[in-house]
């Protein structure tokens, strides 16, 4: 019973969370990514230029993830990667069309081109918080 109950209250929590970070969406956000991220529930817990829940799309972008690593992160997020915040559910429910959206929006971000894939000729792949 007190798990059904936890549940429960947990659920409604959300869906209240989801409900009010629309209506007080910062009107930083072109119009586009905010239905994406809306539709997604990425803004209950990202901001461009805000940590809540989880990092800033600002922060995430200078970490100079591609386009592609960051569709990949939606998929299969690395908590690792962001010590400090709890664990992303990984949101496999984002059309690969939409995720390549926001990725590029979110690198964008950064004020400087995203690199490619691939361009990290040199690197090493894994990433350090």
């Amino acid at each position: 019973m007190k798990k059904i109950f936890g549940l429960l209250i947990a659920s409604a929590s959300l869906a209240v969370a989801s409900i009010d970070a629309h209506a007080q969406a910062p009107s930083d956000i072109p119009a586009e990514m905010n239905t994406l991220m809306t539709k997604y529930t990425c803004i209950a817990c990202h901001r461009p230029n805000q940590r809540l829940v989880g990092p800033a799309y600002a922060d995430v972008a200078k970490k100079k993830y591609s386009t592609e690593e960051i569709v990949n992160l939606i998929y299969n997020p690395i908590p690792a990667h962001w010590p400090g915040y709890p664990p992303m559910a990984p949101m496999k429910q984002v059309p690969k069309e939409d995720a390549v959206k926001l990725a590029t929006w979110i690198n964008s971000l950064d004020g400087s081109p995203a690199k490619k894939a691939g361009s990290g000729k040199g690197k090493s792949k894994s990433k350090k918080a």
